[in-house]
């Protein structure tokens, strides 16, 4: 009897063991306005991303993966709480909101507030932009327990700021009276690292928001690129990159050294197209052979060179054309963990495809978007092969179609051709938008403080 309690006893701690098992840790990395032809592995030849390269081929790349939107804030709104931009609370950029961008409302659901729930150790580090300390937005109440770098978007345009904020705390640098002693892309990868190190020896999710390489036009050294025949910001524009990419291959080898690459799944993306500015986009073809650059609803504009990488759980050197977007990010946590999303979202888990069963992968419908920018109200659908796009919505839905099977670089407007596909996007667009009342259709955040109060809790 002895001997058998004493085998029921050791499978008993085996199982509880095996229960116990370390949930995967996840690191989300966002670029800001880096191009999807901006990265190596989808053709870039000039700025050198050996990294990101290596995490391609180590790992899976995704050939029509979306952003959340066309410019900085409505595409986080949409990654951070699983909304396309027809449903999200945030759809344009807010420059006349007090201290900020418009915060996303206290009841959010969230990525963070997710994967805290999940028994996560989570930080965000970097570029928030949804909203700060003093309102609904604040990063530590959306789920986030550690929070550095900038929650006013407008502030990380610069890179030698003069503070960073650490949870609710201002953390003053050495940059005041035009030192620039801090780069700051250099402190939020410092952080990201001791992050990784003091939590190694639970879950944890880190959502790595970095600035690079939107401009300003600054870096601390142009490295590989200083001897080169460019212009001065050609070199920093590469020079940024390469850094980021530098970083991003130093995170990865600290995994390693730690012995936890192997229960880590990074995920790798850009905000937004190409900014395009100062003659990037031509000079570096940073949108590759896609049509447009940020605020574009053209896939230059919208579509995210996006990278998975999982040794031994996401297949090595593969290629997905899975049609999926950013707000399919929080689904795809929930699938990872275990944890049920509080609320309602438009996206669909892309567990299946990282994990090498595109059989079981569930699709969209189509995917939506609509972006207040310009003065200029636009929206645009994906719908399996087609990409159907509005210029302007003040005028009607005027539809341009697109064959992206065929005219990957939407040059050829087929909309005449094909009456059926254009009468089914322009439903599936009137579908999707619900009205939201910050925005009007010129563009004016309609910021008021009763509407605040009653939109946020505040």
């Amino acid at each position: 009897m002895k001997i058998c309690s004493a085998i029921l006893f050791t499978f008993l701690i085996i199982g509880l063991l095996c229960q116990a098992k370390k949930q995967p840790n996840v690191i989300y990395i966002l670029a800001d306005d880096l191009g999807y032809g901006e990265v190596g592995y989808n053709g870039q030849k000039m700025i050198k991303t050996p990294e990101l390269d290596a995490l391609a081929t180590g790992g899976m790349r995704f050939t029509d993966h979306y952003c959340g939107n066309a410019v900085c804030a409505p595409s986080r709104a949409s990654l951070v709480t699983g909304k396309h931009p027809g449903h999200a609370y945030i759809r344009a950029n807010s420059p006349g909101y007090p201290v900020g961008q418009t915060p996303i409302p206290a009841s959010s659901e969230t990525i963070g507030k997710l994967m805290k729930r999940a028994g996560y150790t989570t930080a965000c580090i970097g570029k928030w932009g949804l909203g700060g300390f003093h309102n609904s937005g604040n990063p530590n109440k959306q789920g986030f327990d550690y929070f550095y770098g900038y929650t006013d978007q407008r502030k990380a345009h610069e890179y030698y700021p003069e503070y960073l904020w650490k949870n609710d705390q201002k953390v003053m640098l050495d940059n005041a009276n035009g030192k620039q002693n801090d780069y700051s892309h250099d402190l939020l990868t410092k952080e990201a690292f001791k992050f990784v190190n003091k939590h190694q020896a639970k879950p944890f999710f880190l959502y790595l928001a970095y600035t690079i390489p939107h401009v300003k036009w600054q870096v601390p050294d142009l490295g590989q690129y200083a001897e080169k025949d460019w212009p001065e910001k050609m070199k920093i524009q590469a020079a940024m990159v390469t850094r980021m990419d530098r970083d991003i291959g130093q995170l990865k080898r600290l995994l390693e050294k730690l012995g936890i690459a192997e229960e880590t799944l990074i995920l790798f993306n850009s905000d937004n197209g190409a900014h395009g500015q100062g003659g990037t986009l031509d000079f570096f073809k940073t949108s590759g052979e896609l049509k447009g650059k940020k605020r574009s609803m053209y896939d230059g504009g919208v579509r995210s060179p996006q990278v998975a990488y999982w040794p031994n759980k996401v297949p090595a050197g593969t290629v997905s054309d899975h049609i999926s977007a950013f707000w399919d990010v929080l689904p795809t946590l929930s699938d990872l963990t275990g944890e049920p999303i509080k609320g309602e979202t438009d996206g669909i888990s892309m567990l299946p495809t990282l994990l090498g069963k595109p059989e079981a992968q569930k699709k969209h419908s189509h995917l939506y978007w609509e972006l207040y920018e310009s003065n200029k109200p636009n929206c645009a659908v994906r719908y399996d092969k087609w990409k159907g796009v509005v210029l302007d919505t003040r005028k009607g839905l005027k539809i341009e179609l697109y064959d992206l099977s065929t005219d990957q670089g939407e040059l050829k407007n087929v909309a005449k051709n094909h009456p059926a596909i254009v009468s089914k996007i322009e439903q599936m667009m009137r579908n999707s938008h619900i009205p939201n009342p910050f925005w009007d259709k010129a563009n004016k955040p309609l910021y008021n403080a009763q509407a605040a109060k009653a939109a946020t809790g505040l």
